[in-house]
């Protein structure tokens, strides 16, 4: 494994991180959570992804069980969760969802804590940008809920580049602290907001990413050029079928499979390799509901050296007319 500073702080990560969206709670129990956790860490993985809003709380409760069972030294591992769109859906909810206003932070912050059975949470994002409060706010509250020793560092997660550098001079300005990484969806067929839209912050800010969707949602692993498989992502989650089965994109995908057996490797081993050779990455989260799948997408290192300048640049030449 390979492990990789996280922006400009002195905290390290593993190059391949496992998050838990869609999976833990509605296809990963306690038990499958701590049979992937467990291969992930004994794999070198030292980073485990979470949300406030998966399965509406129940990814964070299936998460903690496993912490709880796994009984790993808490030195030896991160934790991260996100917040924006609140669990608390019934009656009035003006303050309790699609916020990132103080008094939702600070209670959401408690709610995770106690879901995860953790005494504070390493990585804590904003969510999404919410555009009706004030970002001098939000930045404030996050720097309170770390003052506090609830949360360590803070970032955000699908913020467009001009947000964050206002939130990063904010917090300059005040000497509070500063947000240190952002969570984008990053793959080989969408790619302009890491590679453009943030480009001047990586040296200007210091800004780390720990990105997700590596593989597109299973796209990129080739299983749904020939439909939706039972059982799949895209079988239980029908708002992704569309561009699950889009034509264009799987032929695409079917270019590339002769890339992935030269190198020796499967087309989703190619497609995360193909993301920890871009250094502004900190680490790449994984999704699994399998230990099949899991094992197979770990596998990907052993092709990061294979992927050569001639051979990014044959990936590029298939997938940039292609990407977002």
């Amino acid at each position: 494994m390979h492990y990789n500073r996280l922006g400009r702080s002195g905290l390290k990560v593993s190059a391949l991180s496992l998050g838990s969206w869609i999976t833990y709670h509605n296809q990963v129990d306690t038990n499958s959570a701590v049979e992937l956790m467990a291969a992930a860490f004994d794999a070198g993985v030292n980073f485990f992804d979470n949300a406030e809003v998966y399965a509406k709380g129940q990814s964070e409760v299936v998460m903690g069980e496993a912490l709880k069972k796994l009984a790993w030294p808490r030195l030896n591992y991160i934790v991260s969760t996100k917040f924006f769109w609140g669990l608390e859906r019934e009656g009035n909810t003006i303050n309790r969802m699609d916020t990132l206003n103080r008094k939702y932070l600070m209670q959401a912050l408690d709610g995770s804590l106690k879901r995860m059975q953790l005494d504070f949470i390493d990585l804590i994002y904003c969510h999404r940008p919410d555009p009706h409060t004030p970002i001098e706010e939000t930045v404030w509250a996050m720097h309170n809920l770390i003052e506090q020793g609830k949360a360590l560092y803070w970032g955000t997660s699908e913020w467009p580049a001009d947000a964050i550098r206002a939130a990063y001079e904010i917090a300059e300005r005040h000497h509070l602290h500063k947000p240190l990484m952002e969570q984008p969806q990053y793959h080989l067929l969408h790619r302009k907001r890491v590679e453009q839209e943030y480009a001047r912050l990586y040296d200007e800010i210091g800004l780390g990413l720990t990105t997700w969707s590596p593989l597109a949602s299973g796209l990129l692993t080739g299983k749904y050029r020939q439909g939706v498989p039972a059982g799949s992502r895209g079988d239980s989650q029908a708002w992704l079928r569309d561009q699950l089965v889009d034509p264009a994109r799987n032929a695409v995908v079917a270019q590339l499979e002769p890339i992935a057996a030269e190198l020796g490797g499967s087309l989703a081993q190619l497609a995360v390799a193909w993301l920890t050779k871009n250094e502004r990455v900190s680490t790449v989260i994984l999704g699994a509901s399998k230990r099949s799948q899991l094992d197979d997408n770990l596998g990907a290192l052993a092709l990061r050296d294979k992927l050569t300048p001639e051979v990014m640049a044959r990936i590029d030449e298939i997938c940039l007319p292609h990407a977002q």
